[in-house]
């Protein structure tokens, strides 16, 4: 029987100075779903790469001596940005990949054809609990997918997930948006997970937005947000809701969970 492959979390560096925060709450998460932290490092010149080995192996060293029992690898990823996380999720068992919010215009075509959640994270984030997690809700169907990486944070980190659920008059509108708060309810109840659920203001159009302003306002650790469904030549002019959200999330992760295809879970 061959080796168990164990799931990984992800941290793509590019041996700049803001890798030492981006890996410093990899593995803090690493930790707290006891994972492997896996150092990425996204080649796009074949000739460096045995410079960018000698790169991550230094790596590698300094954090095994700083950090005990903590499973550490290291992988180079090739080909378009597009495709880097179902290459990462397929070949390396990612579960979970982090990078600088810088980063986001150029993984956005990743970002929706992923299996797995993008974490942004910015400079001034050097060491997050994660202690308190903020869930905006809408009618979409796919909001299940976000719920569930929000519960794995209460299951496994005790943290508190706040979420702000769409108001909406239109009563069918309003029954899409109470069924997901059913579900998602229900969930956090069966692990026991510490939550309260409040009725935004806005519709689904600006749940998120209203949900980014709560968690700044509140000093939250991270928004977890579920990707654009459908896309538009709107959205292609002046950008995604998304994009505008990192963009402006201060102090806050974002956690960008696909809603265009069912996301890999975690394993115990």
């Amino acid at each position: 029987m061959g080796e168990r492959i164990l799931q990984k979390i992800a941290v793509l560096v590019d041996f700049s100075d803001n890798d030492k925060m981006l890996i410093t709450n990899g593995i803090k998460l690493s930790a707290i779903f006891r994972k492997e932290l896996c150092l990425v490092c996204r080649l796009k010149q074949k000739r460096l790469r045995n410079e960018a080995k000698k790169k991550l192996n230094d790596c590698i060293e300094k954090i095994n001596r700083e950090v005990t029992g903590l499973k550490v690898s290291a992988c180079i990823v090739e080909g378009p940005d597009s495709e880097i996380s179902e290459k990462m999720a397929d070949d390396h068992e990612i579960i979970l990949i982090i990078t600088d919010a810088k980063n986001y215009k150029k993984y956005s075509k990743a970002v929706i054809t992923s299996p797995v959640p993008f974490l942004f994270l910015r400079s001034q984030n050097d060491e997050l609990s994660f202690k308190n997690i903020i869930l905006p809700v809408d009618l979409r169907k796919g909001i299940s997918e976000a719920a569930i990486w929000s519960s794995y944070f209460g299951r496994f980190n005790k943290s508190k997930i706040t979420v702000i659920a769409a108001n909406h008059k239109g009563k069918n509108e309003q029954k899409e948006v109470y069924n997901n708060i059913f579900i998602i309810k229900k969930l956090m109840q069966k692990f026991n997970i510490d939550h309260k659920i409040y009725k935004g203001f806005r519709s689904s159009l600006r749940n998120s937005f209203e949900a980014l302003d709560f968690a700044i306002e509140s000093n939250s650790d991270m928004l977890v947000l579920l990707g654009s469904s459908a896309i538009t030549p709107l959205d292609i002019l002046i950008g995604l809701p998304e994009r505008k959200i990192i963009g402006r999330a201060e102090n806050l992760a974002v956690m960008l969970v696909n809603s265009r295809r069912d996301n890999y879970i975690l394993c115990n």
